[in-house]
Formats: C-alpha cells, structure tokens, sequence
C-alpha cells in the first residue's frame, strides 16, 4: 500500500469522516497537529463563541483569536479549524484552515461589505416554495449567487472563479404536494429549468413523500447548504432529510402565504446516509456579490448571442445588427430574460465598482463615451451635421 492510499484510509476513518474530513484538510491541519490543536468542522456561530464538532465529540470555543477586520474572514459555519486540545479552560480556535469554497452575498449595509452564508459546501439546494406564485427572477438571482461560489484561492484573490470549481447549484420546487395536476406541474419545472440552464430542477413534497429520494441522493456526497426565503419550507426538508425533528417549523401565514423565520442561526448537522446540511435562516434580501461570472453562466444564451452581435461592446439597446434584440423580436428570447440579465449586470458592477476603483473609472469613461454618441446621434438626427 503505498503512502496516498495510507492517508486516504486514515482520512476515512476518521472520527470527523462523516463531517467532511478527508486527507486534503489531513494535510492542511498536518502544521497544526504538532502544535497539538485538535481539528474541528464549526457547526454553529453566535456572539462571539461556536459550537466545533471534534474527534473528541461537540466542544464550545471561543472566537477572539480569530477576529479579522475583513468581513468575508470571519469564522462561518461550514469552516475546519485547529482549536484548543479539550481540558483547556477556556477553549480558544487558533487559526481557520484556508476555505474551499464560500457562499458570499452584499450585506444590506451602504458600506458594500460581503457577507459569507457558509463555506466549504459542495451543492447550493435552492428552495422555491410552489405555495405561491414562481418569482424567476429571485431564482435567477439565487442561481448567480450559487454559480459564483468563490473557492478559497479566490477569496484571496477577490475575484469569482467559475461554478465548475465551486459549489453545484439544484433548484428544489417544495410543496409539490400543493399543485396537484401534473400538468401544471410539469409547467412549472419547465418555467424554472428555461431561467436556469444546466441545473436540476427537482419537485418535491415532504408531506407526500415525493421526489425527496432524488434529493437525499443528491446531498449523500459533500456538504450541501439549504438556501431560500422564509416559507420556503427549508427547516422541513432538513427535517425529513435528517430522519428526525431537529429543526423547528412553523407554518405559513393565512394571510400572505409568508413564512416566519423559525430558524435563526446557521446550523450544520451530519445526514444518516451519508454527506453534511447546512441550513439557514430564511433570505429577504439576497444581493449580488462579485457575481458576474454567475451572471454570465445563468444567462449563456444570451452571452451567446452577445458573441454574434455586430459590435463587440454592443450594450442590447437599440444598436444595429444587435443578435440578443433579434432573438427577443423573434420570441427565441423572452424579454424578461433580457431584461433579468441587464438588472443583474447593473447591480453586480455596482457592487464590484464600489470596491474597485479602477473599474469606477473605467465606467466614467464609458458613460461619458455613451453620452457622447448619443448627443452626436441626436445631431446628426436633427440635420445640424
């Protein structure tokens, strides 16, 4: 047997196996071991304390070492850390170990800070509740969001990297049970898989059963994270998903189909069959974060149309020989799609621009080149030229 087969079996068995552990975070704690810190997954952050699970079972730790001033550095359920050997009073974490991938959004607040959901997952599982009426363009934003989970090169980096070295999306309809003609069904999911292209789309129903063995397969491997608005019926999946009632539920309002926010930390928790949940707190904003190349991915039809546009800049407006306006003309495109696209193109660079100040520049200029053509097509319109 040689040496990588050695390290491989000792990852797997592991008393941390079923949280994740293999022998990439073997080898990244390796420095660590000899300090003798014990490794550890954060289940759960609060008030400047957390919950690790350790080879040695759940331990509480305090945070104070690990207090950067950078936002998106902060410790975040979902992280390997080295935290102090147990029988130590009281119990410091030391040092995160480099992330591999994270789940980042814009915070509400006006100073453009990054808020990270949770990292090192696998499969972002985006819940859409079919209680009331699809809104595809939060899907999309959701999808951009997923597509654009940084891997921890590229939170060093500040860029995105593409959704093939990040976390897989799934899109799952929840309360399949509450339309139930097929057909109608079948519309829906065919709604959602048009405005995410490539990605699964999976009806589900925890009252009946349906569909959740596809889904339970599909987060068996790696660690996957529940993300979606309140009502979306996250906490219930988790809940039929982990065989038990852990999470709390709580239904609906009559009045306008909402949800109440029974979850209210992020919990990370190891599933019976196999791989690891992370769920959340439901979303009420959800802003774009350095998401462009997620944008890019959610709307590849109309990146590939842009590549047959006559100007290589062409901005989809009203320019000749425009392929993304002559596929909308024609009912290829749907309007909404464009228009989707656009708003989400704005928001992102508006975000990427407040942290870039070369990028602010480079829009100056392009708004002032725009504005210049456009009152020289106004004069030439008028016959002064």
């Amino acid at each position: 047997m040689n040496l990588s087969s050695l390290s491989a079996s000792s990852a797997s068995s592991h008393p941390l196996a079923p949280y994740g552990w293999d022998e990439g975070w073997e080898a990244e704690f390796a420095p660590y071991a000899g300090q003798g810190l014990l490794p550890g997954r954060v289940v759960r952050v609060d008030r400047g304390q957390c919950d690790v699970v350790t080879p040695g079972g759940t331990v509480r730790a305090d945070t104070e070492f690990v207090v950067p001033r950078d936002p998106m550095k902060v410790v975040c359920t979902g992280d390997w850390v080295a935290v102090d050997p147990e029988g130590s009073d009281p119990l410091y974490v030391r040092t995160l170990l480099p992330r591999r991938t994270a789940f980042v959004r814009s915070t509400s607040s006006k100073r453009s800070e990054g808020q990270v959901l949770a990292t090192n997952i696998d499969h972002v599982v985006i819940c859409v509740s079919l209680a009331a009426e699809l809104d595809l363009g939060r899907i999309e934003r959701f999808l951009a969001l997923a597509m654009s989970c940084s891997s921890g090169e590229a939170l060093l980096h500040e860029s995105a990297l593409s959704w093939e070295s990040g976390a897989q999306p799934v899109v799952v309809l929840t309360k399949a049970d509450l339309v139930p003609d097929a057909v109608t069904l079948a519309h829906l999911v065919q709604d959602v898989e048009t405005s995410a292209p490539g990605v699964s789309v999976l009806p589900v129903s925890a009252t009946l059963g349906e569909g959740l063995d596809v889904l339970a397969a599909v987060v068996s491997g790696g660690t996957s994270v529940l993300l979606g608005q309140s009502g979306a019926g996250k906490s219930t999946l988790a809940n039929v998903l982990l065989g038990e009632d852990v999470m709390d539920v709580q239904a609906t309002r009559d009045v306008d189909g909402k949800g109440r926010h029974t979850t209210t930390t992020r919990n990370l928790l190891a599933l019976p069959g196999g791989g690891v949940l992370i769920d959340t707190p439901g979303l009420r904003g959800v802003g774009l974060w350095d998401a462009g190349t997620g944008v890019g991915q959610v709307f590849s039809e109309i990146e590939e149309l842009a590549a047959e546009c006559r100007f290589h800049d062409c901005g989809h407006a009203a320019e000749p020989g425009c392929a993304v306006l002559a596929a909308v003309e024609s009912g290829t495109l749907p309007e909404r799609r464009l228009d989707s696209y656009r708003k989400l193109l704005r928001e992102n660079q508006r975000i990427v621009a407040k942290t870039d100040a070369r990028l602010r520049a480079e829009i100056r200029k392009e708004w002032k080149r725009r504005g210049a053509e456009g009152r020289a097509a106004m004069e030439v319109k008028r016959g002064r030229w």
